[in-house]
């Protein structure tokens, strides 16, 4: 049973790491210096998940395979006053689409509910198990 809780575990760890990744992409959707004030449009993070475990060389539960960036062109907006602006007056911004990102992360948070809910049965049931050997 025990299995079963380290199963659901790791879907809760893997879907916080794409809530991150989601929340990073939302906040960064019109950034386009780097730390340093050079211009370098943000780039969305893309989270990719692997089956098993391996730390324990476990084939169950899930983790992160992969953060990547993704390497899409910018969103050119048309500023010519811009600072930024190429020599036709477009600035590159992120092509981060809000309403995919909103998408996503409704579903990384109902796999975060359905992993909770099956820890929670796990438990119950060990919890039931234990009453009955007692």
């Amino acid at each position: 049973m025990f299995g079963s809780l380290d199963i659901a575990t790791s879907g809760l760890i893997a879907n916080r790491v794409r809530m991150d990744a989601i929340s990073a992409n939302i906040a960064g959707k019109d950034v386009i210096l780097n730390d340093k004030g050079e211009y370098e449009p943000f780039r969305r993070r893309i989270v990719t998940l692997a089956a098993g475990d391996p730390s324990s060389e476990s084939p169950l539960g899930v983790h992160v395979g992969s953060i990547e960036l993704d390497q899409g062109k910018p969103l050119l907006k048309y500023e010519p006053e811009s600072p930024y602006a190429d020599a036709s007056g477009y600035v590159g911004y992120p092509n981060i689409n809000p309403v995919v990102e909103q998408m996503n992360a409704m579903e990384a948070a109902r796999s975060y509910e359905a992993n909770i809910m099956a820890a929670e049965a796990t438990k119950s049931m060990m919890s039931v198990a234990l009453q009955l050997l007692a």
